[in-house]
């Protein structure tokens, strides 16, 4: 088993020296969570996994790894991980070291663990059956009783991430492997896509709710697994299915077995990989991102219209909406807010005075668009106010007259325990503000949020499900799983 790694120097996270990416909050938006791909049968599994990461590089930026096992040497491990973005992780020296016809990926934005080079996934282990490798997106809600329980029965462990514990379950297990995995994943309580290798198989397993997102491909004679559909584009696969809540598929010589580890008990996708997360071209449960996000645009003009000159989206999210809010409206949609895309992440001290400047470095309005102009600005949601404050202002500063905001989401009240890295409840302006008091706190002329009815309806699904299959709990305060307010809700990954 061979383990190449990069390293970066510690950098300023705005409290504390940390090794890996500074985390700076010139944008209090919600934090993409982790991104996994899977790749069984493929001789260049290594190849295929460094282009399905790239797709998947919105989910996570901090870390990037692969792990290969190759069937030629007996199912050998080959692994490289970094800190960065995937392409600075890998090159094509070490992405030629990573031989096998099987693989598992990862990008990572770490929040319950730090953001250090150990906690890169996938995590590789030795235990008595041979090697081992894991990579999620999600969290475990339950994890730190389970690591505790393992900690006074002895068990050491290597991270901090909260993936591990599900290795640690498996490995203490006497029975077989397959068998050992269902017992853990009935273990544990929360929102995860896990891809498990070994050295003969490939595990992959979604929570009993579907919380996050999983999808099958299938190129020629391989299997290609992925949190979203938009990677299997890349690289030329056709997608198959989702993978559904509670279920284990998995692969060994013998091809795909599927089976099931635990029944459905309410399926709970959660709403903001329709609202956020998700990259527009890539389906869930069967919805189209961007369609989906175009409806949530026309259902917000319905419900809250105000007559104005020009509609624009905060980039890059919000576009399909605005277009949507405009189609619906007849207002003119114009590019009024543009993104650099080449600033990257920023590793400095993020003064208030630094902050500003950075959302200009980030954020520009275009004048010749908006100046003069009564202005509808669309956006995903708002998380603090910080922001959306910031943008309208920015707005105001290239001459608009009036600046309406309209928010694709309901209010988000209430912190997530499943993969998104939220701040506490406290810090959740919609949770302890009226609307009228948001607005003016951001210094919009007026604002509106999508309703619940309309965005369950906007997205579509199973109309016989509860909320039609969506998780709302950021919303409504009803989580599909018990959970502890004083835990940590952050990402394991």
């Amino acid at each position: 088993m061979s383990n190449e790694v990069t390293d970066r120097p510690l950098l300023w996270t705005g409290n504390h020296y940390n090794e890996g990416i500074g985390r700076d909050d010139i944008f209090d938006k919600l934090r993409e969570e982790c991104g996994v791909f899977g790749v069984f049968g493929h001789p260049d599994a290594a190849g295929l996994s460094y282009y399905g990461l790239h797709a998947l590089q919105h989910r996570g930026e901090e870390s990037a790894g692969i792990c290969t096992a190759d069937s030629r040497e007996g199912g050998k491990f080959n692994y490289h991980r970094g800190m960065g973005l995937v392409k600075e992780v890998f090159d094509k020296e070490n992405l030629e070291r990573l031989s096998g016809d099987r693989s598992i990926g990862h990008v990572r934005y770490s929040t319950s663990g730090a953001s250090h080079l150990g906690n890169a996934q996938p995590l590789i282990f030795r235990y008595r059956d041979g090697d081992l490798a894991v990579a999620t997106n999600g969290n475990i809600v339950n994890a730190p009783e389970i690591r505790r329980e393992l900690e006074m029965s002895g068990s050491i462990f290597q991270t901090s991430s909260d993936t591990e514990v599900i290795a640690h379950l498996i490995a203490r297990s006497p029975k077989d492997f397959v068998t050992a995995a269902k017992e853990a994943l009935q273990r544990i309580i929360g929102g995860f896509a896990f891809l498990i290798m070994t050295n003969d198989k490939l595990l992959v397993a979604s929570d009993p709710h579907g919380l996050r997102p999983l999808a099958m491909a299938r190129l020629g004679d391989s299997y290609v697994f992925a949190s979203e559909t938009c990677a299997f584009e890349t690289i030329g696969a056709e997608y198959v299915r989702d993978v559904q809540p509670g279920e284990l598929l998995i692969l060994d010589e013998e091809g795909l077995h599927e089976d099931r580890y635990e029944t459905i008990e309410r399926r709970a996708t959660c709403a903001m990989e329709y609202i956020y997360f998700a990259r527009p071209d890539s389906d869930i449960n069967g919805i189209n991102i961007h369609s989906a996000r175009k409806r949530m645009g026309q259902q917000l003009a319905i419900e809250s219209f105000v007559d104005a000159d020009v509609v624009t989206g905060v980039p890059d999210s919000s576009i399909s909406a605005a277009i949507g809010y405009a189609e619906q409206t007849g207002i003119p949609y114009e590019l009024g807010l543009i993104k650099n895309k080449y600033t990257g992440r920023t590793f400095i001290q993020p003064s208030q005075e630094l902050r500003e400047k950075g959302v200009k470095m980030k954020l520009s309005a275009v004048r010749k668009v908006v100046e003069g102009k009564r202005v509808v600005m669309i956006d995903d949601s708002i998380v603090r106010g910080t922001t959306s404050r910031r943008i309208v202002n920015l707005l105001r500063e290239a001459g608009a007259t009036e600046v309406h905001v309209r928010i694709t989401s309901p209010p988000f009240k209430n912190p997530c325990y499943y993969g998104i890295d939220t701040p506490d409840r406290k810090e959740l302006i919609a949770s302890y503000r009226t609307v009228e008091e948001i607005r003016k706190e951001i210094n919009a002329d007026s604002l509106s949020f999508l309703s619940e009815e309309g965005f369950v309806d906007s997205v579509g699904g199973n109309d016989g499900a509860y909320n039609r299959g969506l998780c709302l709990a950021c919303f409504d305060n009803d989580y599909p799983t018990p959970v502890n307010e004083e835990s940590d809700k952050s990402c394991s990954c």
